[in-house]
């Protein structure tokens, strides 16, 4: 990972393999009827990813003080979501891609129905797990506390409701504060997510510390976005993993697109900061937040 430390790049990938575990128990077996379906949902998930969302999750449980073991659910449960995401957006419905994550995106490796199927269940699995998992969390009103987080983060006020503007927006014009908008609530919400699961999984955690918390995601979950529109805009398809100039294809209102790539990098250097201004209260446990949120502005993938 570029802009990261040593350190934090082993503890990254610690994490990383610890989900890609936990991931592979949750779903389920490929050998279990209906056999094509469960195919498709590990297909879906398991593939190649940075597993930003699960990784975002366990740095929040170092800064809280949250055991790893006790967010292997939420770190799980927020990569199933974001997966299901995927699989619905890249569908001809949607967006219509043929690539993710560098090879054929599910609708593709299957057929379309057997997607949808996939993406519906994995929803489900999410909030299954969320629910479930013996290693959460204790207290009953902390672990409802996390369904809710992720259940509004999905809807209508966070991720499909975002779809729903991008869609409705292509070939329009927003406003810049339209787009940011549309961002905060397509990508910015998951990941918002991912840091309030991991906050509300200590029960106790001061008002104050779960607010800076919240801050700190919301600069980096439009930071994250607004660099992904500046990938499709600057990057090579072969390094980042899916099809670039997609969005100026289908004329996309996009933050390069709107303000142009100078404004877009600004923003992005401005939402860092913003980030590491909101851990001002936090001491060396909230080191892995601030070098990831450095890393989300200076990725090449």
């Amino acid at each position: 990972m570029a802009a990261v430390s040593e350190d934090l790049h082993q503890r990254v990938e610690r994490y990383r393999v610890r989900v890609e575990a936990a991931l592979d128990r949750f779903l389920p077996s490929a050998s279990q009827p209906p056999v094509r379906l469960h195919e498709a949902m590990r297909y879906a998930v398991l593939g190649p990813g940075k597993r930003v969302r699960p990784v975002l999750c366990y740095l929040t449980g170092e800064a809280v003080g949250v055991e790893p073991v006790r967010l292997d659910g939420p770190a799980a449960a927020i990569e199933i979501i974001h997966a299901y995401s995927l699989v619905h957006d890249d569908l001809p419905a949607m967006d219509d891609d043929d690539l993710r994550r560098g090879r054929p995106t599910t609708h593709r490796a299957f057929d379309e129905a057997t997607a949808i199927l996939a993406g519906d269940a994995l929803q489900v699995l999410a909030f299954e797990i969320l629910a479930t998992d013996p290693a959460m969390v204790e207290s009953a009103a902390a672990r409802l506390a996390v369904i809710r987080v992720l259940a509004a983060a999905s809807g209508t006020g966070g991720m499909a409701g975002g779809q729903a503007i991008d869609l409705a927006a292509v070939g329009g014009r927003l406003s810049l504060a339209e787009v940011e908008e549309m961002h905060r609530r397509k990508t910015g919400a998951l990941i918002e997510a991912s840091v309030l699961m991991a906050a509300d999984s200590r029960p106790g955690l001061p008002a104050e510390r779960r607010n800076a918390l919240a801050r700190y995601a919301a600069a980096l979950g439009l930071s994250f976005q607004i660099v992904d529109d500046l990938l499709d805009v600057e990057g090579e398809a072969d390094v980042v993993g899916k099809p670039v100039r997609a969005d100026a294809a289908s004329d996309k209102p996009t933050f390069p697109a709107m303000a142009g790539v100078a404004a877009a990098h600004a923003r992005v250097d401005a939402l860092c900061a913003e980030s590491l201004d909101a851990l001002g209260g936090f001491g060396p446990e909230a080191d892995g937040l601030r070098e990831l949120a450095r890393y989300v502005a200076t990725r090449r993938h």
